[in-house]
């Protein structure tokens, strides 16, 4: 798979840490039994289709970065830099 970095242009994945999904998930609330750590840390979705994650640019120009793709296809349809995503 090759990554389209804003910065330095087309790379290919190894060249990046993969970071999870690009969106917040919420912390478990203060006194939260084990189970619900158990799952905030151990489980996460898995959709088909359309998903946004943060990679960070390690081998190059050290950019946090997050990328729409589909998992379905495996087609990345672009990227954006993280503080940009943000906004």
């Amino acid at each position: 798979m090759r990554l389209p970095c804003p910065i330095c242009g087309e790379r290919d994945r190894r060249e990046f840490y993969y970071a999870g999904h690009a969106v917040a998930l919420e912390r478990p609330q203060e006194g939260a039994g084990a189970e619900a750590w158990d799952y905030y840390v151990h489980n996460r979705d898995n959709p088909c289709g359309e998903t946004r994650d943060l990679w960070f640019h390690e081998s190059g120009c050290g950019a946090w970065i997050v990328v729409t793709r589909d998992t379905a296809s495996h087609a990345v349809l672009g990227a954006v830099l993280a503080e940009e995503a943000a906004r």
